[in-house]
């Protein structure tokens, strides 16, 4: 699949002495290159991988981004249970040795997170300030199916391995490089920078950011936010474009369960509960919703098709029109998974259980489904559709609680997005700039429900084989993406933050 798009051009002076004094502070007399994906050992022409660090552009400090991240991944942080506070004391650790004050965020017994500010002026400005923002907690990993430690923190063959390199201790430590990069640098601020390193992403349960902001908001308010929830998208080991998320779905689930008499084995009936669930999960499992366009998934794909293929272009094109629009819509959606679930709300069977004997028929089973809502759309309208496809009065659904609520859109005219924009597609060889609407959940949709203006952007160039490994099994960063990612992170925070 090509990934190419057009750029939205932002606008941004840079003052000098913060170039000058932030090129110092990130820059290396050496520094060996490393292969990464699409990355050689020897510096090409920049068409050829245009992501690939250039002399000055490798930094102290990226070395240092490096010890942190190695040494969060050796920190087990999966949810469940969690367990984010050994993580957040050495994030804390770290910023003190800046000569900063942290402070850890008590959530839960053993669940913390950590924030730190520094000033521009001595009282705040909440709507004004720049909220760096990212989760201490991981998913689980089953070390049987890896080939390193996942908690090893291990480099080797380039690449930095570990449960979080991508999802989500890499940003972490890419928001330490820049907010540390600031500190030294001793640039005259315009707006508040907070970092903010959240626990309980992963579930959103106790030690959610949702908790987190009704019990210490006044520590981390902010009028714009740097998150998660975006990529920098690779293929043939060139940056195709920087998906910049202002929108994202929203995830609940759906608990199904069949009930049916219970009974020997050896004399099977029809009313098999089992039967009955599989058959639901079977008809649920081949449905597809509608196809709806937000207004970000309609300029993602206004964006896209000019330089797609030929072939894929003329569909995307076509994806709105009364004619040919609904074969586009399924042309597309069979091209990507991404695209598919970008366009409508989706659902996935995750979890199965029934039985507690080889030799007895149960007297219920359950299912889990996954639901990824639009935005704007609401589960009563999905529970409808799946009792009418389902037909049957032995499946019950139940909605499990959640704190997902859907969000508004950040907005795309923004100074912040501009800066995003302009930065990322000036760093990455001219790539263009897209606003992206995630099909995943982040910590985003909070923070604008509280009127920030949130981004998410994973500054890291990945290609498809790296972001597969995220959730999965052998989860990596090449250290030249990283490296990479941490320099233009830097430089976003820095022409943003320095006054002008």
């Amino acid at each position: 699949m090509i990934w190419r798009a057009r750029a939205w051009q932002g606008i941004c002076a840079v003052p000098m002495v913060a170039i000058v004094l932030l090129a110092a502070e990130l820059s290396l007399a050496a520094q060996s290159r490393v292969n990464g994906p699409g990355i050689p050992a020897t510096p090409p022409p920049a068409a050829a991988a245009p992501f690939a660090p250039r002399p000055g552009d490798i930094g102290g400090l990226a070395l240092e981004a490096q010890t942190w991240l190695t040494e969060l991944l050796k920190i087990n942080t999966s949810n469940p249970p969690g367990g984010e506070e050994p993580a957040a004391k050495y994030v804390a650790g770290v910023l003190q040795k800046e000569g900063l004050n942290p402070e850890i965020l008590e959530m839960a017994p053993g669940r913390s997170a950590v924030v730190a500010r520094l000033r521009s002026a001595a009282m705040a400005e909440p709507s004004k300030a720049l909220l760096l923002v990212a989760h201490l907690d991981v998913v689980p990993a089953d070390k049987t199916h890896w080939s390193v430690e996942p908690f090893g923190g291990v480099v080797k063959d380039g690449y930095i391995y570990g449960r979080g390199a991508i999802d989500d201790k890499g940003m972490l430590a890419a928001n330490l490089a820049a907010f540390i990069a600031l500190r030294r640098s001793a640039v005259r601020l315009n707006r508040d920078v907070i970092f903010l390193a959240t626990a309980d992403e992963e579930t959103s349960g106790e030690a959610s950011i949702a908790n987190l902001a009704n019990k210490y908001w006044d520590k981390f308010a902010a009028g714009f936010a740097i998150n998660e929830g975006g990529n920098v998208f690779v293929v043939n080991g060139k940056v195709q474009y920087i998906g910049l998320q202002a929108s994202e779905k929203v995830s609940m689930n759906i608990s199904v369960t069949a009930r049916g008499p219970s009974g020997h084995a050896s004399q099977p009936t029809k009313d098999n509960a089992v039967v009955h669930l599989a058959t639901a999960v079977g008809k649920i499992g081949a449905y597809t919703a509608p196809v709806r366009f937000t207004t970000i998934v309609r300029r993602y794909f206004e964006g896209l098709a000019p330089l797609e293929d030929d072939e894929v272009g003329k569909w995307m094109r076509s994806l709105d029109t009364p004619d040919r629009g609904e074969h586009a819509q399924h042309v597309i959606s069979d091209d990507s998974p991404l695209w598919n679930a970008m366009m409508r709300d989706t659902i996935a069977p995750t979890i199965l259980n029934a039985g507690t004997a080889r030799n007895v028929i149960p007297g219920e089973a359950h299912a889990n489904l996954n639901v990824r809502l639009l935005p704007g759309d609401t589960i009563n309208t999905v529970l409808l559709d799946l009792t009418k496809l389902v037909n049957d009065p032995a499946i019950h659904f139940d909605v499990l609680p959640t704190t997902s609520l859907a969000a508004p859109d950040s907005s795309l005219e923004t100074e912040l997005y501009a800066t995003i924009a302009h930065v990322a597609t000036r760093e990455f060889g001219g790539a263009p700039t897209l606003p992206f609407q995630s099909t995943w959940a982040t910590d985003s949709s909070t923070l604008r429900l509280r009127n920030v203006q949130a981004y998410g952007l994973v500054p890291f160039p990945l290609n498809d084989e790296d972001l597969k490994r995220m959730h999965g099994d052998d989860e990596r960063v090449s250290i030249a993406s990283f490296t990479k990612g941490v320099d233009v992170l830097a430089k976003i925070v820095a022409e943003f933050a320095a006054a002008h």
